[in-house]
């Protein structure tokens, strides 16, 4: 049995209700807008709400969207969908070629800043989704080609939507970098040259290539109805919370990654951190009011406050 950190759920009964209270209003809106039709169902939704969650590298977004989707299935009987965006990590053939065609920058040798998803996957997918369409989810293997990781093949992917399958009603898709928006040339360089923990150890334009190939995730962020962060109040905690997570590792399972290589690792992801995360707690939607909720945590990961947005 682990000797970490107690996980405390104090997250999902904030996240419930405000998931509840966007969907309502939503409802309420499409009716409004549909009161002609005759013989619609009010009772179920038009089609499936779709969820943005973003949460820093360590914070418990794996515990906090089991907890949602469980919460929707049972108590307010909601199909839930819940969606890494992890899952949409290049090939390991597309990775690779990806780092050859940038050979000098460190932002794109391996998996983890946008522009190492295959985001065309990732829009096809949550289109059919959307639509009601049978789709395939898919699966990234982590621990494929010693660590560098690769796609499961198709064969082994689950279906959703499928015959004798309930329609997906709520989807959630999840991840570190989800609802980051590319910044304008003048912002990243004013970025790259303010004091920062990691942005100096990169070229200016590696950093640029890295905001261009935000440009296809916006895509997925259109398809948001709410978005949910679970934002740190030092976004430096990202590498102590890691090395817990290393630590538990080594305890349980007898390896895990040493504090030097925990350093190594979450320096690759913390770029993005630095860019984006003062345009993200500025709100994801310019067309939708108090539909985006962020929640900042203290150094024990509970809630220390809430901001609609």
């Amino acid at each position: 049995m682990s000797s970490g950190p107690d996980i405390v759920d104090d997250k999902s009964p904030i996240c419930i209700p405000f998931i509840l209270k966007c969907i309502e209003e939503q409802q309420r809106i499409r009716q409004l807008n549909l009161k002609q039709h005759v013989g619609s169902d009010s009772g179920k939704l038009p089609r499936p709400f779709v969820i943005g969650l973003n949460g820093v590298q360590g914070v418990g977004k794996t515990t906090l969207v089991g907890e949602l989707a469980k919460a929707l299935r049972s108590q307010h009987r909601l199909e839930t969908l819940v969606v890494s965006v992890d899952d949409f990590y290049l090939t390991h053939v597309d990775q690779k070629a990806l780092a050859a065609a940038q050979p000098d920058n460190k932002l794109v040798a391996c998996r983890g800043e946008p522009g190492t998803h295959d985001m065309k996957l990732a829009s096809a997918f949550l289109k059919a989704v959307i639509q009601g369409k049978e789709a395939r989810i898919p699966q990234y293997d982590k621990s494929a080609y010693a660590g560098e990781g690769d796609r499961v093949p198709e064969s082994q992917w689950k279906t959703v939507n499928g015959p004798g399958q309930p329609k997906v009603e709520v989807v959630i898709l999840e991840g570190w970098c989800v609802g980051f928006r590319p910044l304008s040339p003048m912002e990243i360089t004013a970025k790259w040259m303010a004091p920062s923990r990691t942005l100096q150890q990169h070229e200016l334009q590696h950093l640029e290539f890295v905001n261009w190939q935000l440009e296809p995730y916006e895509a997925i962020t259109a398809l948001f109805d709410a978005f949910i962060h679970i934002d740190a109040e030092d976004l430096e905690w990202v590498y102590d919370w890691r090395l817990e997570q290393e630590v538990n590792l080594i305890r349980e399972k007898g390896s895990g990654m040493t504090r030097e290589q925990v350093v190594k690792f979450v320096d690759a992801y913390y770029p993005a951190y630095e860019l984006y995360s003062s345009k993200l707690r500025q709100g994801v939607f310019a067309d939708k009011l108090s539909c985006h909720l962020r929640i900042v945590v203290s150094k024990d990961r509970r809630v220390k406050e809430t901001f609609i947005i």
